[in-house]
């Protein structure tokens, strides 16, 4: 099986290697936390494998920690894709202490979950289905698109791991200063403009490509978007039951186009979250 107290303590070693009292640092153990428990809730919803699932969430931004020591960002366009990054730290040599998985899943342990859901490790092969599984859910975890030839299972996992990780990036928008999360300040965002392919994509129900986001209220509009996306009803489910959504749509600005555009598209939220 896999063991969640093994899994935990490797986390913990790992990241007590960065500097504690950075409050990037700080953001993304707390974050990575939210999204195992989210990943397991979701996973729970949809009869797979809760402890694979929560493995994804625990590892899936193992690449921040490195990202933040090397360049000092969360912004992967000025730096290096995150999950790429976290790939190579679990899975390759970007850690010189060697590829952590072992850390996290030894070989002697056995399977847990029902033969049609189990890919805990129980054999060489299906050690290896387990890696390839995880590597690939961490790999894609921030793409705009995960790719279209992945077996079922795969998908399903990497599916819960981006439904997670969108719904704690929404919360995370809401308890963490602006500065922090957008690198601007507050009056920056309240004398935003808002272009209008994003406003467009809003309508559209679709996730936006960062190449179209130029201003920091075009940003705050993307993150609401992963709502869109979001593959199982119970990801809806704690999206609604958390309401940090209509708390980002409530966002006061100083221009009245904007403030208008953000009034119509929390209504359009509330009625399709309804």
């Amino acid at each position: 099986m896999i063991s969640r107290e093994q899994a935990r303590q490797a986390f913990d070693e790992y990241v007590g290697a960065y500097d504690p009292t950075n409050p990037r640092i700080a953001l993304k153990i707390d974050h990575t936390l939210r999204v195992a428990e989210l990943c397991d809730r979701i996973a729970c919803s949809e009869g797979l494998d809760s402890d694979v699932a929560w493995l994804c969430g625990l590892l899936h931004d193992v690449g921040r920690f490195e990202q933040v020591r090397r360049f000092n960002t969360f912004n992967d366009a000025v730096s290096v894709s995150h999950a790429a990054l976290g790939a190579d730290v679990l899975f390759g040599d970007a850690d010189p202490r060697g590829p952590q998985i072992r850390t996290y899943v030894s070989k002697d342990e056995t399977p847990c979950a029902p033969p049609q859901q189990a890919v805990a490790p129980q054999d060489d092969e299906s050690f290896t289905r387990l890696d390839d599984l995880l590597r690939t859910a961490i790999a894609t975890h921030s793409a705009y698109r995960i790719p279209e030839e992945l077996d079922p299972q795969t998908r399903a996992y990497c599916h819960v791991l981006r439904d997670a990780d969108k719904i704690d990036i929404i919360k995370v928008n809401c308890i963490c200063p602006i500065e922090d999360i957008y690198g601007v300040t507050e009056q920056d965002m309240f004398e935003s403009k808002l272009s209008p392919a994003v406003v467009e994509g809003f309508y559209e129900h679709r996730t936006l490509p960062r190449s179209i986001r130029r201003y920091p209220a075009d940003v705050l509009v993307g993150h609401i978007c992963f709502a869109w996306e979001l593959v199982y009803s119970e990801s809806r489910r704690i999206l609604r039951e958390q309401g940090y959504l209509e708390h980002m749509l409530s966002q006061r600005f100083a221009r009245p186009d904007t403030q208008r555009t953000f009034e119509r598209m929390a209504e359009h939220m509330h009625a399709w979250l309804c």
